[in-house]
C-alpha cells in the first residue's frame, strides 16, 4: 500500500501483498494515477482516484489468489 495526499486528505492505494517492499514510483496527473516498479518499469497499478473513499482497493477478493 502507498499513501498520497489529495485535496488535503490522505488516500491509501492498495498494491497487493506480492508487491510488499517493492520500490515504486507514483505518476500522478490530477486523479489519474499509475504506480510502476522503480527497478523494472513494470506497471503495477493504474486507477482513477475515487475521492469518496480513503482506501482504493484492488477490486479483487481478499485472501490468497489462485494461479491459473
Amino acid at each position: 500500500m502507498i499513501t498520497i495526499r489529495y485535496d488535503s486528505q490522505l488516500r491509501h492505494i492498495g498494491l497487493g501483498r506480492e508487491h510488499a517492499g517493492t520500490r515504486v514510483l507514483a505518476l500522478i496527473a490530477d486523479r489519474d494515477i499509475r504506480v510502476v516498479n522503480a527497478d523494472t518499469g513494470e506497471l503495477l497499478r493504474e486507477l482513477t482516484l475515487d475521492t469518496t473513499k480513503d482506501y482504493q482497493p484492488l477490486g479483487r477478493k481478499p485472501g490468497p489468489q489462485t494461479k491459473t
